[in-house]
């Protein structure tokens, strides 16, 4: 007579069963966001491990992209943007636990490119990985360059939730604690101080910024001043000039700042030469017209802005 719990309860599994394939789950969804209560990104040596995965990917990623063109249209190809007003976007230099949601910064499945994917998992994963940071209270070398880490892949995917929060943190919580290099310190300062008057619009933060980290930086300084003349041909030539990551930022001005080129030609001229008007916008005719709304007629090499009336 068996008692209970005995040999049947003790069997081993069947031959079948003991033949499954384990689920394989992916290295950067298998830790949660601390948020979310998942406490294992708020040991140190994990976050260690969890970056060094995060890297690999990354790296895989620019692999698999091969040409540098083609590496730069998936940077592109990855729509990140969020309709969300910036005022909106919880700071990560909160005293307590983050509780950013991660869809602010996630796509629909549906949505992402099979060749983006892995960029897109790369941004989730840093996203747990600053929580557990913050939430652990992590001030030193690895917490500067995981955040340095996130701000510039941030900045050239165009996605100011995940990297204005993050700036905002190097340089309220870290920094005081422990210091970046200076090299580092004007990096960020530069793309705070390039955010707030390209993304935000907002000139007079964005000097008051550039004065009170002391940022000495022509090319910032250059472009403020082009910003504050709406001179776009000064504009235009400092972006050709600068790094990729400051020519995402100003990005966003590009256009605000060509449409007023535009309508003080159409306020000065009559006609202009087809090659002038696209040597100063910086933009051919087909663009103009398509993307920028300009409604002047074509007449062969040349452009009728405005016509006199009674010829």
């Amino acid at each position: 007579m068996r008692g209970r719990g005995g040999a049947r309860g003790s069997r081993t599994p069947s031959a079948p069963w003991s033949r499954l394939k384990p689920v394989e789950m992916d290295p950067l969804e298998a830790l949660g966001l601390p948020s979310k209560g998942d406490t294992r990104l708020l040991d140190f040596k994990t976050q260690e491990r969890y970056y060094t995965k995060i890297v690999e990917r990354y790296m895989n990623f620019c692999s698999d992209a091969g040409e540098r063109d083609e590496l730069l249209r998936r940077f592109a190809s990855l729509d990140l943007s969020s309709s969300s007003t910036d005022r909106n976007v919880p700071t990560e230099s909160a005293a307590s636990s983050p509780t950013i949601d991660p869809s602010r910064i996630s796509i629909a499945p549906a949505t992402v490119p099979s060749n983006t994917k892995g960029l897109s998992d790369v941004l989730a994963a840093l996203r747990k990985l600053r929580e557990g940071i913050v939430a652990s209270k992590r001030v030193d070398d690895f917490a500067i360059q995981v955040y340095l880490f996130c701000i510039r892949l941030s900045v050239l995917v165009k996605h100011p939730e995940s990297y204005h929060p993050a700036i905002l943190h190097l340089l309220r919580r870290i920094q005081p604690l422990h210091s970046m290099t200076s090299v580092e310190m004007s990096e960020v300062v530069g793309y705070l101080v390039l955010d707030t008057a390209c993304r935000r619009n907002d000139l007079a933060e964005a000097f008051a910024l550039r004065h009170k980290y002391r940022l000495r930086d022509a090319k910032v300084d250059g472009i403020l001043d082009a910003l504050t003349h709406d001179n776009y041909i000064e504009f235009n030539r400092l972006k050709r000039r600068v790094d990729g990551h400051r020519a995402k930022l100003l990005e966003y001005a590009e256009e605000g700042v060509r449409k007023h080129l535009l309508k003080c030609f159409g306020r000065a001229y009559l006609n202009v030469d087809l090659k002038f008007l696209e040597k100063c916008a910086g933009s051919e005719w087909a663009s103009l017209t398509a993307e920028d709304g300009v409604g002047w007629e074509l007449d062969g090499t040349k452009v009728i802005i405005r016509k006199i009336k009674g010829r």
